[in-house]
């Protein structure tokens, strides 16, 4: 959007209705979709979900955002975690963060050891390889916000108590981290940014333009067309006089203080 007083709410709407035909066309063919959101905290990745789903079917479109791993989940293969939550024919995942935690987080707070780094970046590349190669269409975006915006963020969450619960530990470590982290993304960019699989880069210092400019290029990667809408005729209400409902003032109401 290069016009700053373009009208964001009237935009929006024009994507969630392309998003409804999206929806409708990924049922009807089957089609099984994996949306990878990532970036530094306070990139907008939320605000960009958020307006994803608002239109759509949660039975058809689902978001993936997982805690810290259990300890049976530390034993196990590092993906198994994931492949659980991998759609079936019909279905959108959305991973608010996801296997790539290992390449982020995981690496520079040092939850992982240097053996399963590396381990990742050699195997990543095949394991999203193998998604492709069994009919998932898989889409990774990196949101991409500069230190001056983010810090922004994060002192808006700090006074904000709306937002203060979006405000961790882990995000002030992070903020100490930056240089820590820049590393950790551009190393993961060099190993998994495939032709199969590529990144693509959302720049978020402005969030509502990251959020139209993130769903209008889904919608450009993913070929559908649109479907039409048939017409809907309400049955008239049956008769029920013959039927005496209980009085009203049986039942407990919520108090209408509004």
């Amino acid at each position: 959007m290069k016009d700053k007083h373009f009208n964001y709410d009237k935009e929006l709407a024009k994507l969630h209705t392309e998003l409804v035909h999206l929806q409708e066309w990924i049922k009807k063919q089957g089609l099984k979709v994996v949306i990878v959101f990532e970036g530094r905290d306070a990139s907008g990745k939320g605000g960009t979900i958020k307006r994803f789903t608002e239109p759509l079917n949660p039975r058809i479109c689902k978001v993936v955002a997982l805690g810290v791993p259990t300890e049976k989940e530390k034993t196990q293969w590092y993906f198994q975690r994931y492949v659980k939550y991998l759609p079936a024919a019909g279905e959108i995942i959305l991973f608010d963060r996801s296997w790539y935690n290992r390449a982020g987080v995981e690496k520079v707070m040092g939850f992982c050891t240097d053996e399963e780094y590396d381990e990742f970046l050699r195997s990543c590349p095949e394991f999203e390889r193998m998604l492709v190669r069994s009919g998932i269409i898989l889409l990774k975006y990196w949101f991409s916000v500069g230190d001056e915006e983010q810090e922004r963020r994060f002192k808006n969450r700090i006074s904000n108590p709306l937002k203060r619960w979006k405000f961790s530990p882990m995000d002030l470590e992070s903020r100490s981290r930056w240089l820590e982290y820049s590393k950790a993304k551009d190393d993961m960019f060099a190993h998994t940014d495939t032709k199969q699989v590529p990144w693509f880069v959302v720049n978020s210092d402005n969030k509502k333009k990251a959020r139209l400019n993130c769903i209008s290029h889904v919608l450009s990667q993913i070929p559908y067309e649109k479907m039409n809408i048939e017409p809907v005729d309400l049955p008239d209400l049956p008769d029920y006089e013959s039927y005496v409902r209980p009085p009203m003032n049986y039942q407990t109401f919520v108090p209408e203080k509004y």
